[in-house]
């Protein structure tokens, strides 16, 4: 059974839609919705007639004007039809819906039953338009994301800014963008702050306010002010752009489910074809009163019933409609097969920095002996302010007033920290080993403190500390609880930080397995070894180069996408644009919803057109029955799929 593979190249974004008015109406697109459904009308509107004159035994409609009339009528709906039947038996492909059809339609028309050949074929059409329909409508996310992608781009050059294709831009450009409009390509914001509209990247309807330095994404809509970035990436490597191929090669990428119900329906439609011969002859070896052509009309009932194009429409309809359901909760799945996979998931591994932390060092507690807390900053900022260290840059981000304080003979001592002079004091900022070696005796509640900790002696006796920290994302402990909730029991955390520090970020979030100070290589042994049990279909989150390993060893590899690595996030089969990891709750129940709807559409389809089969082959069906078995079961299972995109998701 051959149909049209749903590409996104037949979607064309706004900008560049053929006749758009100025009222944001897209007539052509109304136009064209019109003319497709003359034909039907046309047909619709010759059988009601028909069938009228029928019934009141009209004395001039008989014989050939009745013949022509409902041959005129059946044109519209079955030209198309019979033409596309006859080409694919020319490629070599018989046994379509299309062959299928046709024969049981003129069939129809060659004992008589006219109306009924019209009806059948007519109907058929309708559901054919009623398929499109839904098509549409699942391709309504992807044209979203097409419709964000950005047009042009204002480049400073030659001391003034030109209007250029986004793939024109080279890396370290400087960009302006204006009110309202599309940031062009991912870069660095220039400008003091920016407040973006990143709905169709993350799924996110809150404006993000990003600051000076942080980075700003392609696709983006500027909310506020005139703002300038300088680029980080060509076009081709954008956020946007890596979204739009990720989606586009999703829906290439079939389930289990939908390659069996195809390879199901090639060896399905012959046999139903034979079994209708078997219908119209057989019987006259074995009933004394055969008649030929009720028992041809039984076997056309068959053919029509046989049409398996309910399911091989719905399945993919509704793994299609997952894919962008799951798009616009922020969730990018590279195929329909991990869309099943994320049901089978019951074991999570995970990684702890950037995937249940933020990934930012932040000050947890300052702690000063002796010295009022602003001055004993002051002293311990100066030493900092020329490192670019993490923690360096966390504590530069403590807010003092005052005057700050210089640092001259600044001196690293290699593994231990800095030495230095502030305001005339010797100054000594690391870690236990450096107080040692300086003889300053270090209080023992330092010792239980499991984050990292910058140690501070002013004149060779010790002033306090810091304590620095990586705060949890604000859905990192609620996450946990939800997949234990949706049966999700073993959840297990490997990271590259230190145990001591992993073990207390897994007591807080509720996770009983954990393991710190672990190598990429280490990680990858531990996914090796849960592995080994076949009955573990695991998941594992992560963000960085060194969690690729594990994220393709996986059975599926789930990636934070907006500060996840670039080999992290093609590694995965699975993006999570906003950072959030209680999207992977969300994605598990996309999935479920998801492989439910298919399963659903497969019972309906097959339990309708056995019942019907049956009492076709026994006379007890006319072809209106055939028609709903059809049609109507394959319209059914079209709405059923369509739910998906209405569904909503709470973590």
């Amino acid at each position: 059974m051959k149909k049209k593979k749903l590409n996104l190249k037949d979607i064309k974004p706004n900008s560049e839609k053929e006749h758009s008015h100025d009222d944001g109406h897209d007539h052509s697109g109304q136009t064209n919705i019109f003319k497709a459904y003359i034909p039907a009308i046309i047909s619709f509107t010759m059988l009601i007639i028909g069938i009228a004159l029928d019934y009141f035994n009209v004395a001039f409609f008989n014989d050939w004007l009745r013949i022509g009339w409902y041959g005129i009528a059946y044109l519209p709906v079955g030209f198309p039809v019979v033409k596309e039947g006859w080409e694919s038996i020319k490629k070599g492909d018989v046994f379509t819906e299309f062959f299928l059809m046709s024969i049981a339609t003129i069939g129809a028309f060659i004992i008589g039953e006219y109306p009924e050949g019209v009806a059948v074929m007519l109907f058929y059409a309708v559901g054919e338009l009623f398929q499109n329909a839904a098509v549409n409508r699942a391709k309504s996310n992807i044209k979203a994301l097409l419709d964000v992608r950005p047009n042009e781009a204002l480049v400073y050059r030659n001391d003034d800014y030109t209007s250029v294709s986004p793939e024109m831009v080279e890396i370290g450009e400087k960009v302006q963008v204006r009110v309202g409009e599309k940031v062009p390509l991912d870069g660095i914001l220039l400008s003091e702050k920016g407040s973006f509209n990143t709905a169709a990247l993350t799924g996110e309807s809150k404006p993000d306010t990003i600051a000076k330095g942080e980075k700003v994404f392609a696709g983006s809509i500027n909310m506020d002010g005139v703002i300038e970035i300088e680029t980080t990436k060509e076009f081709k490597d954008s956020s946007i752009a890596r979204i739009l191929d990720m989606v586009q090669n999703a829906t290439a990428r079939k389930s289990k489910t939908e390659l069996f119900i195809r390879k199901f329906a090639r060896v399905y439609t012959p046999i139903v074809v034979f079994l209708a011969i078997a219908v119209t002859f057989l019987p006259y070896f074995f009933i004394d009163d055969y008649v030929f052509r009720d028992w041809l009309y039984r076997a056309l009932i068959f053919l029509v019933i046989s049409c398996p194009c309910a399911l091989v429409i719905s399945i993919p309809l509704g793994y299609f409609g997952g894919l962008g359901a799951a798009s616009k909760n922020g969730i990018l799945s590279k195929g329909a097969s991990f869309l099943d996979a994320m049901t089978k998931i019951n074991t999570l591994v995970m990684d702890k920095t950037g995937t249940v932390t933020k990934g930012v060092f932040k000050i947890k507690e300052v702690k000063a002996i002796g010295w009022k807390e602003s001055d004993f900053m002051k002293y311990l900022m100066a030493m900092e302010e020329q490192s670019t260290h993490p923690i360096a840059k966390a504590i530069m981000e403590y807010k003092e007033d005052g005057e700050d304080f210089e640092a001259k003979d600044v001196s690293e001592i290699a593994g231990k920290g800095l030495k230095g002079i502030v305001n005339g004091k010797t100054i000594l900022v690391g870690n236990k080993a450096l107080m040692l070696a300086n003889n300053i005796d270090v209080p023992t509640e330092t010792d239980s403190i499991v984050e990292s900790i910058v140690l501070v002696a002013i004149d060779n006796k010790f002033a306090g500390y810091v304590v620095i920290a990586d705060e949890l994302k604000e859905d990192a402990k609620e996450t946990i609880t939800t997949l234990h909730k949706v049966g999700i029991k073993n959840i297990m955390m490997l990271s590259g930080d230190k145990d001591s520090i992993t073990q207390q970020v897994a007591r807080e979030l509720g996770i009983e397995n954990a393991k710190g100070g672990l190598l990429p290589e280490d990680k990858l042994n531990e996914v090796e070894i849960l592995k080994q049990n076949p009955n573990n279909k695991i998941a594992f989150i992560g963000d960085g180069i060194n969690d690729a390993p594990v994220l393709a060893a996986s059975d599926v590899g789930i990636a934070m996408g907006g500060l996840g690595s670039d080999v992290a996030i093609e590694t995965a089969d699975v993006i999570i644009q906003t950072d959030q990891p209680s999207k992977v709750v969300r994605a598990i129940k996309i999935g479920r919803s998801t492989r439910k709807i298919v399963w659903q559409n497969i019972v309906l389809a097959f339990g309708v057109k056995v019942i019907v089969l049956i009492l076709g082959a026994g006379g007890l069906a006319t072809m209106w029955e055939a028609v709903f078995a059809d049609v109507g079961v394959a319209l059914l299972a079209i709405l059923n799929a369509v739910r998906l995109q209405r569904m909503k998701w709470a973590d």
